[in-house]
């Protein structure tokens, strides 16, 4: 098991640029199979987690090219040439890849089975494998499909209307891709707003795919997809834990340079902005369809608020190290409405609360989220991952405001998302 030991940084400065976006590196990779004809996808994230995505394109007999470290070339010759896997495909520690897997898979006309760790295996899946059942096809595992690993078998769809019960992209893009290859139309309503890139990307490439009012419609494909020549943008949820070291170090002026600045990613600038944090996007552009900006932060003084409802989902996977400014922010901070928190790569609330309460936040949990009383004055300690890359990185954030060495065991996580990290904090860091 690695160990990071962070000491205390009085100053971050410079400009940095974080890797690709991970949710946009998986669906370039798996919507690159579905095409015909040669994609070239540049800025890639090469991390633990979309490596599971490659290998499994690869599985189905997708030739795959790496001429450079951040690029990937995909042979696509659309799906009617993939062949049945040889083995199991392990997904590893990756929601994304399953749940993806499990919409695009199981609607083919072979049989997958998808397993991964052990923390993969404990991730509720049946809010993807119920609906593709209901679309017709045959899916097998843990407690009735509850649990992977999972046997997949499709073939003969059929459209369904299916309304989410929580907002989750994930599940979402897991119910396009069935509908891709389903008979009639597939409709999918919104309870709220959850990332698009699904929608964007696959429109984008040709897919007769309508959004309105939190409804997709998505009708079957009648031609092949086009290729995909993009440049994946900055991952927003890689740079916010460099957003908020620089907000909470004693001199933080951080330029984070070609980030995608998609309103369904970036509740957490909103909510730091209302909390007075000095957070700039500028040069707004576009690439691929996604928008980009570089993101110019200084150091802050933070007043409490509080965060439910939609805004919970726009930023799902940063609550780890929003959980870190809060212990620095004037007041009492609540978090409601995350009770999703729960499942993801461990229990994000209970985690989260463990590891900061070591380092002398005053924390506590609650059923759907947590409460911190702030400012706290940090010290350093030794705290664990639990296998969770996000948390990983949130605890060396706060080492970097903390009193003395914190030490953060289980760190090689790191590189399931953000391989970087500690690469990129050495070059901000001014002593």
């Amino acid at each position: 098991m690695a160990t990071l030991t962070v000491k205390p940084a009085r100053k971050l400065m410079g400009r940095v640029e974080v890797p690709g976006d991970k949710s946009m590196s998986h669906r370039a990779v798996l919507f690159a199979a579905m095409a015909e004809g040669k994609s070239r996808i540049r800025h890639f994230l090469y991390g633990g987690d979309c490596e599971a995505s490659l290998k499994a394109i690869q599985a189905i007999g997708v030739q795959v090219e790496r001429p450079r470290q951040d690029e990937i070339i995909v042979h696509g010759r659309g799906p009617h040439a993939w062949r049945e896997p040889e083995d199991v495909i392990d997904c590893v520690n990756s929601g994304t890849t399953m749940r993806l897997l499990v919409g695009l898979l199981g609607a083919q006309p072979f049989t997958s089975v998808l397993t991964g760790s052990a923390q993969l295996r404990r991730r509720p899946m049946a809010r993807v494998t119920v609906p593709l059942r209901r679309m017709g096809a045959l899916v097998l595992g843990r407690e009735d499909g509850k649990y992977a690993p999972l046997a997949l078998r499709g073939g003969n769809l059929q459209g369904i209307s299916y309304e989410l019960p929580v907002a989750s992209a994930q599940v979402k893009s897991a119910l396009i891709l069935a509908g891709l290859f389903a008979q009639g139309e597939t409709e999918v309503l919104e309870p709220g707003p959850a990332r698009d890139h699904t929608e964007r990307m696959l429109i984008s490439m040709g897919a007769d795919i309508h959004t309105r009012d939190g409804t997709i419609r998505v009708n079957p494909l009648t031609h092949p997809l086009s290729p995909l020549d993009m440049v994946v943008p900055g991952d927003f949820s890689s740079a916010a834990f460099l957003i908020v070291a620089a907000l909470l170090v004693e001199q933080g002026d951080v330029w984070i340079q070609g980030v995608g600045v998609n309103p369904t990613r970036t509740g957490l600038l909103d909510v730091l902005s209302a909390m007075g944090a000095r957070v700039e996007l500028e040069n707004v552009r576009e690439s691929g369809g996604e928008p980009v900006a570089d993101i110019h932060v200084r150091s802050s003084v933070l007043q409490a608020t509080e965060v439910r409802g939609h805004t919970v989902v726009r930023m799902i996977d940063e609550f780890p190290i929003f959980a870190v400014a809060a212990t620095q922010a004037e007041g009492t901070t609540i978090v409601r409405d995350a009770s999703e928190l729960r499942v993801k790569e461990t229990d994000r609330i209970s985690a989260v609360v463990q590891e900061l309460r070591r380092l002398g936040a005053n924390i506590e949990a609650l059923p759907d989220g947590f409460v911190v009383h702030g400012p706290s004055s940090l010290r350093g300690a030794r705290v664990w991952s639990h296998g969770d890359h996000r948390l990983a990185m949130a605890l060396s954030i706060a080492g970097l405001i903390a009193e003395g060495e914190t030490v953060v065991e289980g760190a090689e996580c790191i590189g399931d998302s953000f391989p970087s990290f500690v690469r990129l904090l050495h070059t901000l860091r001014q002593e």
